[in-house]
Order: C-alpha cells, then sequence, then structure tokens
C-alpha cells in the first residue's frame, strides 16, 4: 500500500469520518481558512488515483467514499514505521514508546491490562 502525504492523509481523516461524501461537503471540514477546491479536487484525483477513494457519479458531480479502512491503512502504516525505525521489532517500539517517559503510571497500567488480557486470550486458545 502506498503511503499518503500529510494533505492526502487529512482528506482521508474526513472521508473516513463522514463515510461518503460531495467535494463541498470534505472541503467544510478543513477550519478556516479553508483550501481551495480546487486543491482539494486534486488531492481528491490523486487518492483515486492510488485505489484509496472510490466514486458515484450523479452527472457531473461525484460522490466520494473510502476504499481503504482507516484501520488497514494505520495497520499498513504501523508495520512501515516497526519496520524502518525499529529495524522491524515490535518489542523495541514498545520499549522505546514506554521509556520515553510521557506516559502516565496509569496509561502504563492500563497498557499492561491490555498485553494481560491478550495473553490471557492467546493462552486460551493454545489450551483448546
Amino acid at each position: 500500500m502506498k503511503e499518503l502525504t500529510k494533505a492526502e492523509e487529512q482528506v482521508m481523516q474526513y472521508l473516513w469520518q463522514l463515510e461518503k461524501a460531495f467535494l463541498k461537503d470534505i472541503v467544510e471540514q478543513f477550519p478556516e481558512p479553508r483550501p481551495a477546491y480546487t486543491t482539494i479536487s486534486t488531492v481528491i484525483r490523486v487518492l483515486v488515483k492510488k485505489g484509496f477513494i472510490g466514486f458515484n457519479s450523479y452527472s457531473k458531480v461525484h460522490e466520494y467514499y473510502p476504499l481503504i479502512t482507516k484501520k488497514t491503512y494505520f495497520q499498513d502504516h504501523f508495520s512501515r514505521i516497526v519496520k524502518h525505525y525499529f529495524s522491524g521489532s515490535v518489542t523495541k517500539f514498545a520499549s522505546f514508546f514506554t521509556g520515553t517517559g510521557e506516559l502516565s503510571l496509569t496509561e502504563l497500567e492500563e497498557i499492561r491490562k491490555l498485553v494481560d488480557n491478550r495473553i490471557s486470550e492467546k493462552k486460551g486458545k493454545h489450551d483448546d
């Protein structure tokens, strides 16, 4: 899957939120001062070409919708980050992430709970 530019990702964020939208609906999601319709139209055309967005035509107007879910894109993007910055090691990523000192005790405990639950699930599947 191709990586998105910041502008493309911003348009996708709005489209994931809206699920289906016309160009004007997407432009209206941007904070003031909004980019020009032509700018957003160009970004959308690129996203269609890249296979991220599909559309239905109603005369000369297009209704756009995402072809890739936010979860799918995020999983692919996250995998690339882990591969390029942490030698493909999720453990190295977790070590970096938890070692920055920016997480509170509550956040660390929540992460531990998530990991413990996932471990229990995996152990449960192996017991069958």
